[in-house]
This record gives C-alpha cells, structure tokens and sequence, in this order.
C-alpha cells in the first residue's frame, strides 16, 4: 500500500465518521485545531513530534500523514528520518521496523515533490 492510498483512506475514514458520528469526529478534529495552532512549537517541529509518535505507535496511516505534514511544513528528509529514529531510540527494534513505511513514504513524496528537502 503506498502512503498516497493512506492519505486517501484517512480523508475517507474522516468524511465517513463525520457522517455517522459528526459530534465525536467534530470534537476530535477541534481539539486537533487548537492544539496544532498553539504558536509555541513551529509547524515542522509538530509535525516532526508527530512522525517520531508515529512509528512509537506504530500507525502506517499516521506515518503517512505526518511525514507529508512535515515536508509540506518545510521539514527535510533528513529532518524527518532523526525525528523517526528517535522513536527507535526510546522503543528499540519494533519502531526500527516501522522505518520501512518512512522511507517508503519519503521516497513516494520527494519524488512527488523533488523540491522539497
């Protein structure tokens, strides 16, 4: 599965649940909102924290989504993988596993995006 059909399940996944349980998926996606628009961290930082939590919890979705996130937040490829091998620091050879949906990602979107990092 390549992370561009993540991303599009993730956008069904939303759509689908606001449909069915607008109030919860409402008050999720609010919570999102105010949390990322706290100007303490920069977006790329976030976004960075984000891709590190992800492949803790080892989440191909998120990995999918957090990785875009910080291209587009202007993070570097090379920025990208040290927040993920933070994550196999502190959870150790299951989270190293999880680096096979980064670099698939990253190769999928820098290749989409060569002028990006």
């Amino acid at each position: 599965m390549t992370a561009t059909t993540r991303l599009q399940e993730i956008h069904e996944l939303i759509a689908r649940l606001k449909d069915s349980y607008p109030a919860e998926t409402d008050a999720f996606l609010g919570f999102m909102q105010k949390t990322e628009g706290n100007p303490a961290l920069s977006a790329a930082q976030k976004e960075l924290i984000n891709v590190a939590l992800s492949v803790a919890a080892q989440c191909q979705w998120c990995i999918a989504l957090h990785c875009k996130g910080a291209m587009e937040a202007g993070a570097s490829r090379d920025e990208i993988m040290s927040a993920a091998f933070q994550a196999v620091l502190m959870h150790g050879g299951p989270a190293l596993m999880y680096l096979v949906p980064v670099t698939q990602t990253l190769d999928e979107l820098f290749v989409e995006n060569p002028h990006h990092g």
